[in-house]
């Protein structure tokens, strides 16, 4: 039935709060492209502040919705105004008045030196021990060159601190004493195991960790590191192990106090390595280490934050600043709801249909900024900004349903890359980052087991269970991501708990059917210290998958539930693009230190690399 055109004034007036800032969108039903205004409305300082509108036209569809900031509060119809809502209601959700705190990130300078230890002067002079190292000649004294010197300096009393704390350079063992009196205020000694073992890098972390703790404790602001014994170690050993123990320092030091009532500034400004080498190819890293870290802080904080303050449109906002603040490599596409159903996710928007928040399809998109694109690769991240179960809700010991912020975790992960990507700006290579974004809730309006819904590939779903909601997502995603023209793909969820109960929550379980792309994930996961293991494909569990009345259904059962479901996102990507799934449910979150990891950013951005070069 045709529509009847309706009258309504050209003006219309809003009394606004005093304090608001809205930002305010008229659109025609059903055709949401078609925006008549779009305004930033700042309220006078009158008693009374009012904003006023002109409509763009005086005969317009009969249903008319005013937005502000992506809230409905006003739908005018033909029979007049209705379904007025609180003006409180439309400012951005706001939930619990929460909002994080202006924090200073860590600002620190990294620098190689050629001197020996003696004559280093600062707070902290931090040596790494190996097992060997501590052995002592007849006389008692070391035969290390670098403990012996260094012992005689301080008097012995390195060889005091040996015996009194029963130190012998196992791994994870530290042991500071305040020096007043020399150059450094004090010393650390702490073990890094065996001397070229394979687990080198892990002892190197725990080495960082420790002296982070340390640093952290005595408020330092100038901080050294040097190595025991290093002739055992080449060129590009050494430096892996500079860089290894840079990057853990800046996180180390790193607090996430944005929530809390009192913020903590951090007090270490300079870390200096002696006796490692030095010259441009270390300063190029350590620029490069600061741009990774700084895309695994902003991991951090995202997963961290509740979800009263990262909500879809906020996840979105999030990318957009990204794309604004490297804008020279990075453009950002936003889909809305109705965008979304032009392009026919109705996976995806099935999971989202019971929340109040919109969902929003993040798309970033990094070309190079000179020279060829030889490769183009996507990375896809699950968006879960909150996963209540939905119908099938989390309920008992165990479930984490508090902890299910988390469910976002891939997202941060792709966020944190695009950050890092921005800086780093790798040639050859164009890389797009891909988030759909949502929540999984309960309402009247929500998804019901049951349901049958149908993917922009065609492919139907029978929902056995709306708590295997992330999928869903990223069944619309990887569609979407294969229709770039891309050649490889890399999809990121914190998807099973079956996984998490397979490998424990240090290691990542990743699931492809291409020994190419496993091995290009394993060697940028050994470089940044990352555990990954690859799980198999049994093609025959997909037999679980199959629905009755539908194409699959969502879930296939607790055996084997991990493989199940890259099973199931395996049906939405193009047999044409190389694809690997990386279930990250485990080493997202700490619970030693009850905070997000920023988990996988360092493999994803090493990986491009790869790609690049």
């Amino acid at each position: 039935m045709a529509s009847t055109p309706l009258a309504i004034p050209r003006t219309l007036a809003l009394y606004l709060p005093r304090s608001s800032s809205l930002s305010v969108k008229l659109y025609q039903e059903p055709s949401l492209p078609s925006s008549l205004l779009h305004r930033r409305i700042r309220p006078s300082g009158s008693s009374s502040p009012k904003a006023l509108f002109q409509v763009g036209s005086a005969g317009v569809r009969p249903k008319l919705i005013w937005q502000v900031q992506r809230r409905k509060f006003i739908q005018m119809g033909a029979g007049g105004v209705s379904d007025v809502s609180s003006l409180a209601a439309v400012s951005e959700p706001n939930l619990g008045l929460t909002k994080p705190a202006e924090v200073t990130l860590p600002e620190l300078t990294f620098s190689a030196k050629e001197i020996h230890v003696t004559e280093w002067k600062g707070d902290i002079l931090a040596v790494g021990v190996f097992e060997k190292d501590v052995t002592k000649d007849e006389s008692g004294v070391f035969e290390n060159p670098t403990l012996k010197k260094l012992d005689s300096h301080v008097g012995g009393v390195l060889s005091d601190v040996i015996k009194e704390e029963d130190f012998s350079g196992k791994a994870g063992q530290a042991a500071f004493v305040r020096l007043p009196g020399f150059g450094f205020k004090r010393v650390g000694l702490i073990g890094l195991g065996k001397n070229g073992s394979a687990s080198l890098t892990k002892s190197l972390k725990g080495f960082a960790e420790n002296l982070a703790g340390a640093a952290k404790t005595a408020q330092a602001t100038e901080v050294a590191v040097t190595l025991s014994s290093t002739e055992d170690l080449s060129i590009s050993l050494k430096l892996n192990s500079v860089l290894t123990i840079a990057a853990g320092v800046l996180l180390g030091i790193y607090e996430d106090t944005r929530f809390k009532s009192e913020t903590k500034k951090p007090f270490l400004k300079g870390l200096d390595f002696l006796g490692l080498g030095s010259g441009p190819e270390f300063e190029q890293k350590f620029e490069y280490i600061q741009q990774v870290c700084s895309g695994v802080i902003l991991s951090r904080q995202l997963v961290n934050a509740p979800a009263n303050v990262i909500t879809p449109s906020a996840l979105a906002n999030e990318a957009s600043n990204i794309a604004s603040a490297y804008s020279n490599v990075l453009t950002a596409k936003i889909l809305d709801v109705e965008q979304c159903k032009e392009l026919k996710m109705g996976s995806y928007l099935g999971v989202a249909a019971a929340s109040a928040n919109p969902p929003k399809f993040i798309h970033l998109c990094y070309k190079p900024p000179t020279g060829d694109v030889k490769i183009k690769l996507a990375i896809v991240g699950k968006g879960l900004t909150f996963d209540s179960g939905g119908y099938n809700i989390k309920t008992g010991p165990g479930c984490s349903i508090e902890l299910m912020k988390f469910d976002m975790g891939g997202s941060a992960a792709v966020l944190g890359a695009a950050k890092a990507i921005g800086q780093i700006k790798p040639p050859g290579v164009e890389v797009h980052f891909i988030v759909a974004a949502c929540e999984n809730m309960i309402s009247g309006t929500g998804m019901r087991p049951g349901d049958i819904v149908t993917a922009s590939n065609g492919k139907t779903i029978e929902v056995n269970n709306t708590d295997a909601e992330g999928r869903l997502t990223l069944a619309d995603a990887l569609v979407y991501a294969c229709k770039q023209g891309v050649d490889k793909v890399v999809d990121l969820a914190t998807l099973t708990g079956a996984c998490v109960v397979a490998l424990g929550n240090d290691i990542a379980g990743m699931f492809t059917p291409n020994d190419e792309m496993a091995e290009e994930i394993s060697k940028a996961a050994e470089i940044a210290g990352e555990k990954f293991w690859r799980m198999p494909l049994e093609e025959n569990y997909w037999e679980s998958m199959k629905s009755g009345i539908a194409d699959m259904v969502n879930t296939g059962g607790r055996q084997g539930g991990s493989i199940t479901a890259a099973l199931f996102l395996k049906q939405f990507v193009d047999e044409n693009v190389q694809w690997l799934h990386i279930d990250m449910a485990g080493p997202v979150w700490s619970e030693k230190k009850r905070g997000a990891t920023g988990f996988a950013v360092s493999t994803l951005v090493e990986w491009v690399l790869e790609n690049s070069s």
